[in-house]
């Protein structure tokens, strides 16, 4: 097929059709589509191939700590220790199965957007009207469409009347686009090409003829599937800073085996030897239990989140989140409740809030100019009730169903009272619609220009008709526009009793103006809450939306944005909105520097929501994006973390967020941060309790091979420490309830190591004491009991027994300890992990040193009252010492309160 001429909104559609060689009344013949169906595929999307499940366990050894481990199991095997190698290798394959089990399927993504396409369709072949699977559409066929269905593909409108389109899934418009078959100017932006229907909407009224487009990947829709797939899964903050971390440990670890290894050859041992000792320093320096522990706080985190009613698809997110800087919100259906509601009316020189008029509010009677304005928006409707007390249509016609219901209009009672006989629908070009009724009068609905225009008077209080003061009404325009209202007028006429038609010259001229009324998509209440904690907690909130500037900076005012900045995002110049139509122009550069003092982005195409997210990712700042609409998924997917909404969302969101709100409750987020910033603190004092202990056996092994004596641990039983002790005692810690400023500290700053100068302080000074221990408690054994494998023994009892009381220390327990004595079982209760973690720990260790067959395996010895009494003194230095290293890390997240 020829490419275009120009933007085919910009054609007419007898251009359209010309060009696309389909007859605008008979269609395509079968045969023509057949072969067009195999030149450009079904009319589907394509889904990504999913990673085999090897694939994704391969990927999980993409870990420096990982392949080093791998490497020193690997060479323990070539040196003939078989039993050791098996051991280390077999640690490896564990982490490696617990991260792919906890890996999410990205692809499903894809597959959604596919979902959102597939439906059947009225067309047009060899001039017979039949229904077919959208899958079977091509260029060139004609369909037709009515109120309700959804669009199977791109579409061209050739005929219509009164045909309109809900677009709020893909440009994020809250009100339904009114279509017309008039072509649009070239440069027209997405959410105004009128004469187009995009594969995905919803047809909420009248009924057209298009003419197919495009299908499949080729459509909008298809384009973001394509983005979708194209993009890099991004890391979030926490794989980010553990990467890191990793290769920060693992160049210390390298250097360490190395000065090990060769200080022994200068000594004169031997290579093997040397070789072995090596290893042991560095399988003691890595701490294997660490990614093991990592998954574990992230699916407790998971668990407590679901609870709250937020679902997290994949584990990272859950402490990308308590980091965010940065929260981006679509407008519709995530901060406002994506339905129409009349707020204002203005009648006989009266404003007034719909609600006062309500009848629960004791409300005076209305006036006959007031009441005449609700029947207005009640007769001239084309909407109408359905079950129960909800209304079908367009969502403008229905709010104003609901707010003449809200006042006590009867809806039946009052087209009984005037029935309709003839209609002039709404047309987007006319911007008004008429109705003739059987009372003799005819009513106007539209623009509030359109309708000015044709009136010479306007009704009183009484209902009698007087002079029009244009001022007046110009101003109370002005009022509710600037609160964000769509403001519609309404007029009234008169006829004679025994007219059937109503044509255009009826409603020319010498109407009577009724009054205003001014709608809006209204803000969740809820969402103003959780807009000020987060707001409170140091996160900005940036509206994102593709509905117009002054409504969106309305409803943004509404929601308190800005008030980060420190005026209360209240004054002139308190908040910035930019439009679509002027990020266009902004190079890369330019567009992150424009994002750091924007609040509101509005009229917004989904492209330009994604180079949004990437700019302020470009800042440094860690970016959330909510969202409920197919025009968020590119964003979401983006965004360090996605927030969709589970219940009112699209599934192409929900599917590519990383986190989902069941409740679709913007103040959700709140609960979530908060458990995303007690992951990261409780992650962080993991890292403070876990690396004393790695710190510990390595400087051990590298200062006996510097003085030539024996290991003072193995290399099996530094794995028993970090596998088994450590770990047990560690994930306790993963179940820390958060502290109670956790939600008054600012964002930690996105380049933060999480490895501090403050908590590497803390981890050098215990580091050394437990050196002291294994090494001091490895001499007494040595020459108190003149055995090798009871030294070690003992060396490794006295570095849990002080681990023990580190654990009470660094915990929620050290403040909890001073309950303990009041209410010792609520104490329990509240936080039952700790004491669980210590019994369990206490049971291990009774096995490590007294079972036979452990003996044997470990290299261990059975311990005496003696030998654990000597075990046992290092537990009393180890309190001042733990309360002094506190003092040596001043950051919060690694508080004990």
């Amino acid at each position: 097929m020829q490419p275009w001429p120009k933007p085919v909104h910009a054609l007419s559609s007898d251009q359209v059709l010309k060009h696309l060689q389909c007859d605008g009344t008979d269609g395509l013949t079968d045969a023509e589509a057949d072969s067009r169906r195999l030149a450009v595929g079904p009319n589907r999307l394509v889904a990504a191939p999913p990673r085999p499940l090897p694939l994704r366990f391969l990927q999980q050894f993409d870990n420096p700590l990982q392949l080093m481990l791998l490497l020193a199991g690997g060479a323990k095997a070539l040196l003939g220790d078989l039993g050791d190698a098996a051991v280390i290798i077999s640690v490896t394959v564990i982490n490696a199965l617990i991260g792919t089990l906890q890996e999410s399927k990205a692809e499903e993504a894809i597959t959604a957007l596919s979902d959102t396409v597939v439906t059947d369709v009225e067309v047009v072949r060899g001039g017979q009207a039949r229904r077919l699977p959208s899958a079977q559409l091509v260029p060139g066929d004609l369909v037709w469409l009515t109120a309700g269905d959804k669009v199977p593909a791109d579409l061209r409108l050739v005929q219509g009347r009164d045909v309109a389109c809900d677009e709020s899934a893909l440009t994020g418009e809250s009100f339904a686009v009114a279509k017309s078959v008039v072509a649009v100017d070239e440069q027209a932006p997405l959410a105004d090409r009128t004469c187009l229907l995009f594969a995905g909407t919803f047809i909420t009224a009248g009924r057209g003829c298009a003419v197919v487009l495009s299908t499949g990947e080729a459509t909008e829709v298809g384009q973001l599937s394509s983005v979708m797939r194209a993009q890099v899964n991004l890391s979030t903050p926490l794989t980010r800073k553990f990467t890191r971390f990793s290769r920060l440990l693992l160049k210390v670890i390298v250097a360490l085996a190395a000065i090990t290894f060769s200080l022994g050859l200068a000594r004169g041992n031997g290579i093997e030897e040397m070789f072995d000792a090596a290893i042991a320093l560095a399988v003691g320096a890595i701490p294997e239990e660490l990614p093991g522990i990592v998954t574990i706080i992230l699916a407790i985190g998971v668990h407590r989140m679901a609870r709250s009613r937020a679902i997290i698809r994949q584990l990272p997110a859950v402490e990308a989140l308590g980091s965010t800087t940065v929260i981006c919100s679509d407008k519709t259906g995530t901060l406002t409740q994506n339905r129409m509601t009349v707020r204002h009316l203005y009648a006989a020189d009266t404003l007034l809030p719909l609600e006062s008029l309500w009848p629960a509010m004791d409300a005076a009677p209305l006036s006959v100019a007031m009441e005449e304005l609700l029947l207005a928006g009640l007769l001239c409707n084309d909407a109408r009730p359905s079950d129960g007390d909800s209304f079908i249509g367009d969502p403008t016609e229905t709010a104003l169903l609901v707010a003449a219901d809200q006042v006590g209009l009867d809806h039946q009672e009052a087209h009984q009272r005037h029935p309709r006989r003839d209609v002039i629908p709404f047309d987007s070009e006319q911007q008004f619609m008429a109705t003739l009724h059987g009372s003799a009068r005819i009513l106007v609905k539209g623009s509030v220009e359109v309708v000015l225009a044709r009136c010479g008077s306007a009704l009183n209080a009484a209902g009698d008709t007087e002079s029009i003061d244009r001022g007046r009404i110009e101003e109370a325009v002005r009022t509710m526009a600037s609160s964000g209202e769509r403001v519609l007028a309404f007029a009234i006429g008169q006829v004679p009793a025994d007219q059937e038609h109503l044509d255009h010259h009826h409603v020319s001229g010498d109407l009577s103006f009724i009054g205003l009324q001014g709608m809006q998509d209204p803000p969740r209440p809820e969402a103003i809450e959780a807009v000020a904690a987060c707001q409170a907690a140091g996160i900005s909130v940036k509206l994102i939306t593709g509905d117009h500037v002054h409504t969106a900076r309305a409803i943004a005012e509404q929601i308190g944005l800005g008030r980060l900045r420190g005026d209360g995002g209240s004054g002139e110049g308190a908040m910035r909105a930019v439009g679509g139509t002027q990020l266009a122009s902004l190079s890369a550069d330019a567009l992150a520097e424009l994002v750091k003092d924007v609040d509101v982005f509005a009229r917004v195409s989904p492209i330009q929501k994604l180079q949004l997210v990437k700019a302020l990712q470009a800042n440094g700042e860690v970016v959330a994006m909510t969202g409920d609409g197919v025009n968020d998924a590119p964003a979401l997917k983006q965004a360090d973390i996605g927030i969709a909404m589970g219940r009112g969302g699209t599934e192409v969101a929900r599917q590519a967020a990383d986190m989902l709100l069941t409740d679709d409750n913007f103040a959700t987020i709140k609960a979530a941060v908060e458990e995303g910033r007690t992951v990261y603190a409780n992650l962080r004092k993991t890292l403070a309790f876990v690396l004393p202990v790695n710190g510990g056996a390595s400087m051990t092994i590298l200062l006996g091979v510097v003085l030539g004596m024996p290991l003072p641990v193995t290399a099996l039983q530094v794995l028993w420490l970090n596998m088994v002790c450590s770990l047990a005692m560690s994930v306790a810690l993963a179940f820390e309830p958060p502290c109670r400023d956790v939600m008054r500290r600012p964002p930690r700053p996105p380049s933060q190591p999480l490895l501090t100068s403050g908590l590497l302080r803390r981890v050098m000074v215990v580091s050394l004491f437990n050196w002291g221990v294994i090494f001091g408690l490895f001499f007494v054994g040595q020459h108190r009991f003149g055995d090798l494998a009871m030294a070690r023994t003992m060396a490794v009892q006295g570095l849990v027994m002080v681990h023990l009381v580190y654990l009470l220390l660094i915990s929620h327990w050290r403040v909890m300890l001073r309950q303990l004595v009041a209410h010792p079982w609520r104490s329990l209760l509240q936080s039952p992990a700790v004491p669980l973690g210590i019994i369990l720990t206490v049971f291990l260790q009774v096995l490590f040193s007294q079972n036979p067959w452990l003996n044997a395996a470990l290299g261990t010895h059975p311990l005496t009252i003696e030998s654990l009494g000597f075990c046992a003194l290092p537990m009393l230095l180890m309190v001042p010492l733990a309360l002094l290293s506190a003092q040596l890390d001043p950051d919060p997240d690694s508080a004990n309160a």
